[in-house]
């Protein structure tokens, strides 16, 4: 099959370009809005890079004669100036999916997030049938959810195979410092991560994390592409990560901080241009539900090779060692 992957230097998009290409099952094309100057020898035989931004570029080339488009372009910053994120993030998902109607691709598998799902008041996970009005009124969470509403619209005026994937939080060793920059800014230094030099851990009340590694999301898309599933598909590994676990991971003592002070602190650290992330985002975090996942291993035989704790601990010794790769994204 070809196949083309938006976003491909990112996150998700480098594990995702790996796992379409590996054995040479499939030739992709992977876009970025910079195309990576990478070493012949690590680029794989069955990938082809080419720069692209999805928000103002012609499409219709480069996704003529594809048989699937993997679209994950998304841009988290800059926090301040929301249209430029709102161009990519909304407006380049519709021109994404416009494309792919008109060129006739049959498939489209698009990145969503837990962040899209709206608040819950239990733990009970949750299934694909939960709203998708976004879990605060964060950037992300209204981008996500506009894009679930655009995604409703295309589907159900063509005959385009279209899947949506709902990961909880992603995580890999190789984009930790992209995620360290994004998330905590200059504040946030490698060595705060660091097990050896953490004295003690402050942590919102109410917090637990689900995660899922980039390479299980990578794998779940792959099977998204393969397989004839449609429609929207959770994704979140085994076990959810408390205070006492998060603790564990950096080997500190922990202290619970009442989730309004610390929100209020971050929200004006943001304001003031120090913190890279307004308050409404560490909203967001307390309030996504878990996810139920069992439709991925039903229909996608899908089976994580990493747990939460494992994909979270990949991260943070990744983020205190200054981890990345040779993709510009994710350059430590």
């Amino acid at each position: 099959m070809r196949v083309v992957v938006t976003g491909a230097s990112g996150n998700i998009g480098s594990a995702t370009v790996r796992e379409l290409a590996a054995g040479g099952r499939h030739d992709v094309l992977a876009l970025a809005r910079r195309r990576p100057d990478l070493p012949p020898d690590d680029v794989p035989a069955a990938v082809t890079w080419a720069a692209a931004d999805v928000g103002r570029d012609d499409l219709d080339p480069l996704l003529a004669g594809a048989d699937a488009v993997v679209h994950l372009a998304w841009r988290f910053q800059p926090t301040h100036r929301p249209a430029e994120t709102w161009r990519t993030n909304a407006v380049g998902t519709r021109r994404v999916l416009a494309a792919v109607r008109r060129q006739g691709v049959p498939a489209v598998v698009c990145a969503s997030s837990v962040a899209a799902y709206s608040p819950v008041g239990h733990d009970r996970p949750v299934t694909e049938d939960w709203e998708t009005d976004g879990a605060s009124p964060a950037t992300y969470c209204r981008e996500k959810a506009y894009n679930e509403r655009a995604l409703d619209a295309f589907e159900a005026t063509g005959d385009t195979r279209v899947v949506r994937v709902r990961p909880a939080f992603v995580f890999q060793r190789s984009a930790a410092s992209e995620q360290r920059r994004i998330f905590g800014g200059p504040l946030l230094r490698p060595a705060f991560l660091d097990r050896r030099f953490v004295p003690v851990l402050p942590v919102p009340a109410g917090l637990r994390l689900q995660a899922v590694h980039a390479g299980d999301v990578a794998r779940a898309l792959a099977a998204a592409v393969e397989r004839p599933v449609h429609g929207a598909v959770n994704l979140a590994s085994d076990g959810v990560l408390r205070r006492a676990d998060l603790g564990a991971l950096l080997g500190a003592p922990t202290v619970e901080v009442p989730a309004g002070l610390v929100r209020g602190a971050v929200d004006a650290a943001w304001r003031a241009h120090v913190a890279p992330v307004p308050g409404s985002l560490l909203s967001a975090l307390l309030a996504v539900p878990l996810l139920d996942a069992g439709r991925a291993r039903a229909e996608l035989d899908w089976q994580p090779r990493h747990t939460t704790a494992e994909a979270v601990a990949a991260m943070l010794s990744g983020a205190a060692a200054r981890a990345g790769s040779t993709l510009p994204p994710l350059h430590p």
